[in-house]
């Protein structure tokens, strides 16, 4: 009796002895990013060398994501067919994802730039096909993280559990303080000259209205008032040669045939 407990402790201790531990903590990225952690995603550093002693290159790896309360009770898939999908968080509150190879984390000094992105896929999120979908997670949480390794017979290696991950929570538009004390001098500052700006370019853009309004509205000339108006015009005109001298004035007409010539007055004696 007591060898069969031998037995059974001896495998149970070869079945946990098959999954190795790598002395490695998912963590946040230390990088300043904006949006490091967001209402939906949040960002690790990538595990980088540390994979090589327990991971052969056709072996797959993963990343687990839990709720906090279901870390414990999360367990190793053995095959494909039991890899949770990005669905079972809403049922099973885990699911694994982001399926890469060891060369997708290479020893290199020179990758300071790089981070893992998770929940940031959203097309996928409503697609039957992306069963391994990296989608938006759906609440704040707080979650736990960890990579898993493997290979054809299951569940080789896997690195420890993060801490927990607490993701930002939108805020209520009724806790917002909207008091202009608590701005700084330089946004009421903007805030006064774009007022102004926009009041100038509204009331230039109303009263061009109103001008082309009036213009449309306002009565023009009868037709008859329209026909005389250059005619009485015309008729008033006047042209003055400057540069021509007047006439001289016209001469008398010669006297007539049957008038009496002058009488001559005789001076002989």
């Amino acid at each position: 009796m007591t060898s069969f407990f031998l037995l059974l402790m001896l495998a149970a201790r070869g079945t946990v002895a098959e999954i190795e531990v790598i002395p490695y903590t998912p963590r946040l990225s230390e990088k300043r990013l904006e949006g490091k952690i967001t209402g939906s995603t949040f960002a690790l550093d990538p595990p980088t060398c540390i994979f090589e002693p327990f991971v052969n290159t056709s072996d797959t790896i993963w990343l687990v994501i839990t709720y906090i309360n279901a870390t414990h009770t999360f367990k190793n898939p053995t095959n494909a067919q039991q890899i949770p999908p990005y669905e079972a968080l809403y049922t099973n509150y885990a699911y694994m994802t982001m399926k890469s190879t060891i060369s997708q984390f290479p020893c290199k000094k020179d990758r300071t730039g790089n981070v893992l992105r998770i929940g940031n896929e959203s097309s996928c999120k409503n697609d039957d096909s992306r069963t391994h979908c990296n989608g938006p997670l759906p609440s704040p949480g707080p979650f736990r993280v960890k990579f898993l390794a493997m290979d054809s017979k299951g569940s080789k290696a896997e690195t420890r559990w993060s801490a927990p991950i607490t993701l930002n929570k939108a805020q209520a538009w009724k806790t917002v303080d909207t008091w202009p004390g608590r701005r700084s001098g330089d946004m009421i500052v903007i805030t006064v000259i774009l007022s102004a700006l926009c009041g100038v370019v509204t009331i230039g853009f109303l009263g061009t209205v109103a001008y082309e309004c009036f213009k449309l509205w306002r009565p023009g000339p009868s037709e008859g008032q329209e026909d005389q108006t250059p005619q009485e015009s015309f008729q008033g005109s006047r042209y003055d040669t400057h540069h021509i001298p007047p006439p001289p004035p016209v001469p008398p007409p010669p006297p007539s045939a049957d008038m009496p010539g002058p009488q001559l007055i005789s001076t002989a004696s």
